[in-house]
């Protein structure tokens, strides 16, 4: 049986690798009102290998004590392997510097880090020119994608708003992808530790970041016998990393990277607020999975590989009316429940002050617990073809088929988006506290 549920695993999550589309317009709407983010002063942007030279010696102190942290702290963690400790070398080049740094992190060694900002799509249309999504992320843009990216100059004054508003979109830029030994052009020698991918599709390169973006804290004891391998997430791990440089940064001077850092931890805080990221199935109950996966050992795979369809349905057609409704608004300039749930900070207060166990014990939890309710909402809410017929693949027709579930939408919205709004407020509300916590870190 064991055997059985982890090949529903297999198939099942690697669609699911982004949890919310673009999250860098939410995050615009979840911090322009917080004080410590609008009233900021200006920051002037810094080429990633400038803070990396100068602060050579504080970064390999750090991220040696946040191994030491990890191993002590973090359930399932895989070791760093000794070979790739970021140690300190005045006579190597910049190049050789940031190439160690990537790997002493256990990046991608595609991730750009570069200078650039994805503007509120509030503003009007940027004066300056385009910048290249390739420049940006190893991830080609989707032809729905509603990235886009103009240059920062170093040196030029930004506010800090828009580098943490574009930062929190940024992990999904290509950093966590094929970093297992089993992907397809893995790192080898050394390679970074992290062994067999977890769960999902190893040859798929988009699947194989899932396991830095999700985290199956609370599924039970049946489940993690049964599938021990779910546990193997590296979400607390990213939080923990992006934290304390951001941290580091604003403590040494570097405060365009506090804030950078600051915004790509969060975005694995975010990732945790989609109950389809903290739930391996939120639509089916372990009984139901078990059952679908024994008929599908005895020769009748169909209905396991419904209840996969499914979930993916169901997940994308969340993805896409949440991208939908927040990128109209904002050409609009109009507010409506999700803007307003998002800026909702009296929600801040309702859940404890930040702290390393928070990601897991109160994101997930509370994610995993909206796993059905949102799962059902999905369904009464959008057109039965999208998200109920087991035989229609929507990622495989989504650009198509997006203008017309726009469409068909209309009528029925009503409970999604309520639903989603939710999950938006606790979005802002887990976002403003963990930064609130690396700025109470960091100190004045």
């Amino acid at each position: 049986m064991r055997h059985a549920l982890l090949i529903l695993a297999l198939p099942l999550l690697p669609t699911l690798a982004f949890a919310w589309g673009n999250h860098s317009p939410m995050c615009y709407r979840a911090f322009e009102r917080m004080p410590e983010v609008a009233q900021a002063q200006p920051v002037r942007a810094e080429p990633l290998v400038d803070f990396l030279r100068v602060q050579e010696p504080a970064i390999a102190q750090l991220l040696d004590a946040q191994e030491a942290w990890a191993l002590e702290h973090l359930p399932g963690h895989a070791p760093r392997p000794e070979a790739l400790r970021f140690v300190p070398d005045p006579a190597r080049s910049d190049d050789d510097r940031r190439a160690a740094f990537l790997r002493a992190v256990r990046l991608s060694s595609d991730s750009r880090l570069t200078l650039y900002l994805q503007e509120d799509p509030r503003q009007p249309e940027p004066q300056r020119p385009p910048l290249s999504a390739a420049t940006v992320s190893a991830v080609p843009n989707s032809k729905g994608a509603t990235q886009r990216f103009v240059a920062l100059q170093p040196g030029e004054p930004v506010a800090p708003l828009a580098v943490l508003a574009s930062a929190c979109d940024e992990p999904d830029y290509g950093h966590d992808l094929n970093l297992f030994d089993d992907n397809p052009g893995s790192p080898a020698a050394p390679s970074y530790g992290f062994g067999r991918q977890p769960f999902g599709n190893p040859s798929v390169a988009i699947g194989s970041q899932a396991p830095f973006h999700m985290g199956f804290f609370h599924q039970g004891a049946v489940f993690n016998t049964l599938a021990p391998s779910f546990a193997r997430t590296f979400t607390e791990l990213r939080v923990q990393q992006y934290g304390g440089l951001a941290v580091l940064a604003w403590q040494t001077g570097h405060a365009y990277w506090g804030w950078r850092f600051a915004g790509l931890a969060l975005h694995h805080v975010q990732d945790l607020t989609q109950p389809y990221h903290a739930s391996a199935a939120p639509g089916a109950s372990l009984p139901y999975m078990m059952w679908v996966n024994l008929k599908a050992q005895l020769g009748a795979p169909a209905d396991r590989q419904g209840l996969v369809v499914l979930q993916s349905n169901r997940h994308f057609v969340l993805e896409q009316f949440q991208t939908r409704w927040i990128m109209a608004a904002a050409r609009r300039q109009q507010d409506g429940p999700l803007e307003q749930a998002l800026r909702d900070g009296l929600l801040d207060g309702h859940y404890p002050p930040w702290s390393p166990a928070y990601v897991r014990a109160v994101v997930a939890a509370e994610a995993h617990a909206a796993g059905p309710v949102t799962d059902a909402a999905v369904v009464v809410g959008a057109p039965a073809k999208f998200v109920s017929d087991p035989n229609f693949d929507f990622a495989a027709n989504e650009e198509q088929l997006g203008p017309e579930l726009a469409r068909d939408m209309q009528g029925q919205r009503d409970a999604l988006q309520q639903q989603v709004a939710t999950l938006l407020g606790r979005f802002g509300a887990h976002s403003r506290n963990a930064l609130r916590g690396l700025l109470r870190q960091a100190g004045p």
